[in-house]
């Protein structure tokens, strides 16, 4: 009996300690060791439990063997088993970032969207994809990673920004910009001075569906940027450190040394008539190096600390930066400060107010000295005299006394610049319902800039009169104001997505500058010139209001359809076409939904069509007018109209058709496939009439362009486990352009290239071309037996036939078009391998096809014509004419030659073709969490460091002038740098 009464005492009490409730306490933070404020704790099975605090503790009471659950919005679910016997337990939970969740959200045109409703053609690149390059050009860290997107990355001096073509040029005579909007903010055709530290994720609208939204403005695409902002929970702290150096590379051109230069001259046919008065052959041993004496070892430094944190109810995100860099060409100087604040307040549930403010310094420093110099000075001649002293210009002592010696100019000119900028904005959102979401955005810019500049009395440019002074002063005001109306709902299989909104943006600039001559040295005043030179300023002013919508129809995820209707009104229109409207159609299927669809390692395919329209304004302010200019005339002022108005003008108009294919394969492999047609109607363009008025052109309506192509990017991980991960990525992109129609009965038209840059160079716009078709006279080689030049002239025979035939005389040779800028295709990959804590990251670019005018080889290839400057060594391949019978690339070389063998011809119109590698990266992950201190991460960055071109100049990349890319390589671009960055980021 008594054994009976105990057993049944021990299984009570054991049936009891089952059931007995343990405290279970314990931290859920993310893999940075960073708490998670209000993360999910759930015992599995019950409706029990609760949130985690502001530092990421939680408690809850569960029983032996209860699992728990833990949950954050962007992080994987995890799980854990209550195992104590005890009264209490402790689990801490480390939870991992849930990236496909993350990545289900993607920033659109005036809000977000699923990924899986996307019917557009869209990429997006994160922050860490763009961390490859030190640059405070935010278009340079697009370079080479978006499909369809060409970066001309300018030339390589200190804060220079690249010029970006999105899907082929859409334009005769406007800008190939795209539009930029940070954070819903329309700022206009470039990033302004946005700090590349801030940028969380960059998304690039190409499509006429993800573009038409925005209307007039989004004809050249449109470029989101979506900046970094506070997350709720413990303060969180970032301090970046990058410094490195600087090098200049001049690619594959390489210049004669003295020896190689005395030999060349040596070599010509009629020697015996060089007239310079040192001519010997000591010269073969002197060999001053202007290039090496010109440049430094530039210093590169990026600075950037950044606070968030907060609670649900306040949270605030705020960052300084600090960029500065030394030119690796002496006097080429850049600076650049900024700062970002930006909150979120919640004092209620139903209203969020978000203000947000930044600011930017930049300053630039320009000692005014020719680039080109460095290159064309002759080696023969030092910039010293025997004591060491600094020689003036035209030297007695030099073999060529007509160059100048920029090195005495550096002593003295000077040239700066600086900005202000200031953004400040108050945005909110109001949730009127579950579904129904009021939103307002409005933002004011200031910018100011001031530039100001010397050239000394003593120095080359300042000497004829007697010392320049230049000062200008910028100050520009832009508005912007947005209010949407955002709707949002799901019933049954249903979801509709939608919004309404008005748009408003305008911008104000008064510019004056002002130059005096005849100054004493080292006085930089403007008020102590003696004599005014050039005074002038102005305000422009414009406006564009818009009203727009969108609707998005979605049916169990399957089939999506979605519309989008706007109407713009732009200033720089006359009354009679003020308006414009663009809409957009397009619609997905996401295959893989269907019941029907079975294979499990097809994890997405999806289908998007779509047809939209989009616009443009023409780059001048005021078309629709008549304008006037002042002048003089025999010392009285006038009058004289400068411009006849055309109140007529009316939009220019791009209607695009496009297909698209997604697909995912074993979760590892991503592939994107797009098919697009764009259709350009309407093209404004300065169309020429009779100057007997004063007036050359008119803005007219004209013309019509074409661009289709095709677009892939491929994203794969190759490898990945728990200590190994392995990835790649690829982008391609392949554009045809066509001018389809011209005014009138206008066959052709024939325009100067780009900005001056290439001299007398042409493009030819013909229907059936490339609107970037050079046309100038066709080199066709070199006469065998004479060693003379020879060019292609066009003869006509009796009945009228044409045919080609070869000539010496440069002015019986004929302009043709002989190829195009545009390249066949391009792109870009990489890989990434992580190995534990270790990572090594390389990215490459690569451009096939399309030709680069090499507008220095008139110079320094000029077969004798400049007897002034220095010359380019041949290029492996290359051979000069010595003989009757060589089969040479280039004529015979005759002191100050006469037959016009560099003038401007095919002859230098070469290759654009290369393989760059950008970026090559090595880091490692230091975690100290553990022992309280910061998570480090180290890296070594290596930029330019090669490329791959038959291209003789400096670099295959084209530059830019004023934001655009001219096709043309000159004397006196900056080269581009080749640049190692060491790293450091803490986070704490």
């Amino acid at each position: 009996m008594n054994g009976k009464l105990l057993a049944l005492l021990v299984l009570t009490f054991s049936v009891l300690s089952l059931s007995a409730q343990i405290k279970v306490t314990g931290t859920v933070t993310d893999e940075n060791q960073n708490p998670l404020p209000g993360a999910g704790i759930l015992v599995r099975g019950s409706t029990h439990g609760v949130s985690s605090d502001f530092d990421g503790n939680y408690e809850i009471e569960a029983k032996q063997g209860d699992i728990l659950e833990f949950s954050f919005i962007g992080f994987q679910t995890q799980t854990q088993k209550v195992t104590s016997s005890g009264k209490t337990q402790t689990i801490n939970v480390k939870l991992q970032e849930d990236t496909q969740q993350l990545d289900d959200v993607i920033v659109i045109g005036y809000g977000t969207q699923k990924k899986e409703s996307l019917t557009g053609a869209l990429q997006t690149i994160k922050k860490e994809k763009l961390a490859d390059i030190t640059t405070p050009s935010v278009e340079n860290m697009l370079n080479g990673k978006v499909s369809g997107v060409f970066v001309a990355p300018g030339s390589g001096r200190p804060g220079e920004t690249g010029a970006i073509i999105i899907r082929g040029k859409s334009t005769l005579n406007g800008s190939t910009a795209p539009l930029w909007v940070i954070d819903g903010v329309i700022v206009g055709s470039d990033a302004g001075s946005l700090n590349p530290s801030d940028i969380e994720s960059m998304t690039i609208l190409k499509d006429a569906a993800s573009t038409a939204i925005y209307g007039s403005q989004g004809a050249n695409g449109v470029i989101l940027i979506t900046t970094k902002k506070a997350k709720e929970g413990k303060l969180q702290s970032q301090v970046s450190v990058r410094q490195g150096v600087s090098m200049l590379s001049n690619g594959n051109l390489e210049m004669m040394d003295g020896a190689e230069l005395y030999d060349y001259f040596n070599s010509f046919s009629n020697k015996s008539s060089i007239r310079f008065t040192q001519w010997n052959p000591e010269l073969r041993n002197s060999n001053f190096d202007w290039w090496k004496q010109a440049t430094t070892m530039g210093i590169v430094k990026d600075y950037s600390i950044s606070v968030s944190g907060g609670s649900e109810a306040l949270r605030s995100y705020f960052s300084i930066g600090y960029y500065d860099e030394e030119g690796a060409v002496k006097g080429y100087d850049y600076k650049k400060y900024d700062f970002r604040l930006k909150a979120d307040y919640k004092p209620f549930k139903w209203l969020t107010i978000k203000p947000n403010i930044s600011g930017t310094v930049r300053t630039t420093d320009d000692r005014q000295h020719s680039v080109g110099a460095m290159y064309s000075n002759l080696p023969w001649d030092s910039p010293y005299d025997k004591d060491g002293n600094i020689v003036p210009h035209r030297s007695s002592l030099w073999v060529n006394r007509n160059s100048t010696n920029y090195l005495y100019d550096l002593q003295w000119n000077w040239g700066a610049s600086k900005l202000f900028q200031a953004m400040g904005g108050l945005d909110f959102d109001v949730k009127i319902n579950d579904w129904l979401t009021f939103s307002s955005v409005n933002n004011y810019k200031y910018i100011s800039s001031f530039s100001n500049s010397y050239e000394d009395p003593r120095s080359s440019g300042g000497e004829s009169v007697k010392g320049r002074i230049s000062e200008g002063q910028n100050n520009i005001i832009r508005r912007y104001t947005n209010q949407i109306l955002k709707f949002d709902k799901s019933f049954d299989k249903h979801s509709i997505n939608a919004l309404v909104a008005y748009e408003y943006n305008d911008y104000w600039g008064k510019s004056l500058s002002a130059v005096g001559t005849g100054i004493v040295p080292d006085f930089s005043i403007l008020d102590v010139t003696t004599k005014p030179e050039k005074t002038k300023g102005g305000i422009l002013e414009w406006a564009v209001q818009s009203v727009l919508s969108r609707i998005v129809y979605s049916y169990d995820n399957r089939y999506v359809l979605e519309g989008s209707l706007r109407r713009d009104g732009a200033s720089n229109f006359g009354t009679n076409a003020k308006y414009g409207t663009f809409y957009s159609v397009s619609g997905s299927w996401n295959v893989h939904r269907e019941n029907w669809f079975t294979p499990k390692w097809i994890n997405t395919l999806k289908l998007r069509a779509s047809y939209g329209t989009v616009g443009s304004r023409p780059n001048i302010l005021y078309p629709q007018y008549d304008l006037y200019s002042i002048s003089t005339y025999d010392t009285a002022p006038g009058v004289l109209i400068s411009q006849v108005g055309n109140k007529d003008l009316t939009w220019e108009s791009t209607a695009t058709t496009g297909v698209g294919l997604d697909v995912t394969l074993f979760d590892r492999v991503s592939l994107t496939f797009d098919y697009y047609n764009k259709d350009i109607n309407n093209i404004l363009y300065p169309v020429p009439v009779s100057g007997l008025t004063g007036v050359t052109s008119i803005w007219r309506n004209v013309g019509s362009l074409g661009n289709k192509g095709v677009e892939a990017t491929l994203t794969a991980s190759i490898i990945k486990n728990d200590n190994l991960h392995w990835s790649v990525d690829a982008n391609f992109g392949k554009n045809i352009n066509e001018v389809k129609k011209l005014y009138g009965d206008r066959k052709e038209i024939i325009i100067s290239d780009g900005l001056g840059i290439a001299g007398s160079t042409n493009k030819l716009l013909k229907p059936g071309l490339d609107a970037d078709t050079f046309y100038m006279v066709e080199w066709a080689g070199v006469n065998k037996e004479t060693g003379a030049p020879q060019w292609y002239k066009t003869v006509k025979d009796a009945d009228g036939n044409e045919t080609r035939e070869k000539t010496s005389n440069y002015a019986e040779a004929n302009q043709v078009a002989v190829g195009n800028a545009t390249p066949d295709f391009f792109g870009g990959f990489g890989t990434s391998l992580t190995y534990k804590n270790f990572n090594l990251s390389a990215n490459f670019g690569f451009s096939y096809g399309g030709k680069i005018y090499n507008y220095s080889r008139t110079e320094y290839d000029s077969d004798g014509t400049y007897t002034d400057r220095n010359q380019m060594k041949l290029k492996k391949g290359w051979s000069r004419w010595e003989k009757p019978g060589d089969d040479a690339t280039h004529p015979k070389a005759v002191y100050e030659n006469k037959s016009n063998a560099n003038k401007v011809s095919s002859r230098f119109l070469e290759d654009g073709s290369y393989l760059k590698l950008r970026s090559l990266s090595i880091g490692y992950n230091l975690d100290l969490s553990a022992h309280k201190l910061p998570k480090l991460y180290f890296s070594l960055t290596g930029e330019n460091l090669f490329f791959i071109s038959d291209y003789s100049g400096v670099d295959p990349e084209i530059p830019t002038r004023e934001g655009t890319a001219i096709n043309s390589a000159g004397p006196s671009i900056y080269p581009a740098t080749r640049k190692f960055i060491f790293g450091i980021t803490a986070n704490f």
